[in-house]
C-alpha cells in the first residue's frame, strides 16, 4: 500500500499544484499582487546559497514551491488510502500543507508567524492553499477509490465510531471483500 500511495501521491500533489498555479495566477492578474520569492529564499537558506536574483531565483522559487506540493502530495495519498477521504480529510490536508510551509519559512527565518501578517495576505494565502488542498484530495481520493475502501473505512463499516471493543477487521477477510 505505501509504495502505491508513494506514486499516486506524487500524482496527486503535482495536480493540486497545477490547480493552485492556475488559480494564483488568475488571482495575480485581478488584483495586480506580485509574485511571492518566499519559497525561493527559504531553499536558498536550507541550501546555504547565496540570495538568487532573475532567472536563477524564478527556478528556485518553482522547485521549492512544487517540490513541496508534491511531496506533501503523499501525505494525503496516504489519508486516503488508510480510509481517510473526502471534504474533512481535505480539510486536515490543508492544515498539513500550511504547517509545513510555516516550519520551513519560520525555522530558516525568511517568513514570519501567520498571527503576525496583514489579513489580506493570510486569506490570500489560505485561499490558494484551499485550492491546493482540494484538488489534490480530489485526485488521491479518485485513485485511492479504485483499490476499494480503506482499511478506516471497513473497520467503520463493521461498526462505526470509535468501539475498544471492536479490533480490526482481519486481513482474509479485508483482501475478500476487496476481491469479491
Amino acid at each position: 500500500m505505501l509504495k502505491r500511495a508513494v506514486w499516486e501521491g506524487l500524482v496527486a500533489g503535482a495536480a493540486g499544484m497545477v490547480a493552485m498555479t492556475l488559480t494564483e495566477k488568475v488571482e495575480q492578474r485581478v488584483t495586480g499582487r506580485p509574485s511571492s520569492y518566499v519559497p525561493a529564499r527559504v531553499l536558498e537558506r536550507l541550501l546555504g546559497l547565496p540570495e538568487q536574483s532573475g532567472g536563477r531565483a524564478l527556478a528556485l522559487n518553482w522547485a521549492m514551491r512544487h517540490g513541496q506540493g508534491v511531496v506533501v502530495g503523499v501525505v494525503r495519498s496516504v489519508m486516503a488510502e488508510a480510509g481517510l477521504r473526502g471534504l474533512g480529510a481535505s480539510a486536515h490536508h490543508l492544515v498539513i500543507r500550511l504547517t509545513n510551509d510555516q516550519v520551513l519559512e519560520n525555522a530558516t527565518g525568511v517568513g514570519a508567524p501567520p498571527r503576525t501578517w496583514p489579513r489580506d495576505e493570510l486569506v490570500v494565502d489560505v485561499l490558494h492553499k484551499g485550492v491546493y488542498a482540494l484538488a489534490t484530495g480530489l485526485v488521491a481520493d479518485a485513485l485511492a477509490a479504485r483499490h476499494g475502501p480503506g482499511p478506516g473505512q471497513r473497520h467503520a463499516a463493521t461498526r462505526p465510531g470509535r468501539h475498544a471493543d471492536v479490533g480490526p477487521v482481519s486481513r482474509r477477510l479485508a483482501y475478500a471483500r476487496r476481491h469479491g
